[in-house]
């Protein structure tokens, strides 16, 4: 069971999606807070494994969403954060990223996505939800982001650029080869060559990257 703290200042919305999770057996709302702050004092006094997840709103009162990222960043905090909000604007999910969310979505997600975006996250991987991306990458297409570009050592193949894309369009390895016809262990591989000729330590940061540099 994966234990979840909840943040959010609308009291309804909480309430409303702390009924949703409740209706699944994989994950748990240990912990509930209605700002920033709360959502501090209640990662402290759950020290020691008593949060896996945090699910927190981006606009709060008090301590916002990407206040709360930065405390949690000196804190040396290392329990990931799926930012989960109504705002899909770039300029949003940017800032999150680089203040260390490890998944962003809208609150009109259904529960079966909700709980495996959960289940992505505490995993390890990153998440940003589909029809997030597209606007992302819609709304910075051709605008210089507040990620650095610079040079590529080496060109992504024909194939690197597309499995780019798919990553962009939120597709597993599996699914990236099932589409492709590769193994998932080629896709993995190919992945991996993506990052490191991009200079990225992620696949979020691969797409951006890649959005700045041009390549989709």
């Amino acid at each position: 069971m994966i234990k979840v703290l909840l943040v959010d200042d609308q009291t309804l919305v909480r309430q409303g999606i702390h009924s949703l999770l409740s209706l699944s057996d994989k994950v748990e709302v240990v912990a509930q807070a209605s700002d920033g702050q709360e959502a501090l004092n209640a990662i402290n006094l759950a020290a020691n494994g008593g949060i896996d997840i945090v699910l927190m709103d981006i606009r709060m009162p008090n301590l916002n969403g990407i206040e709360t990222l930065n405390k949690l960043k000196e804190m040396q905090c290392t329990i990931p954060v799926i930012m989960l909000t109504t705002f899909d604007d770039h300029e949003s999910v940017m800032k999150a990223l680089q203040a260390g969310a490890k998944g962003y979505l809208l609150k009109d997600v259904s529960l079966e996505t909700l709980v495996e975006a959960i289940q992505t996250v505490n995993a390890g991987n990153t998440l940003i939800q589909p029809a997030i991306t597209e606007r992302l990458i819609q709304g910075l297409q051709g605008v210089k982001g507040e990620f650095e570009s610079s040079e590529m050592p080496e060109a992504l193949s024909n194939r690197e650029t597309e499995i780019l894309r798919l990553l962009a369009a939120g597709c597993s390895n599996r699914e990236m080869a099932e589409s492709l016809f590769k193994s998932e262990g080629t896709i993995k591989n190919q992945v991996s060559s993506i990052l490191s000729k991009l200079g990225v330590r992620d696949r979020t940061r691969a797409v951006l990257k890649a959005i700045e540099l041009g390549i989709i």
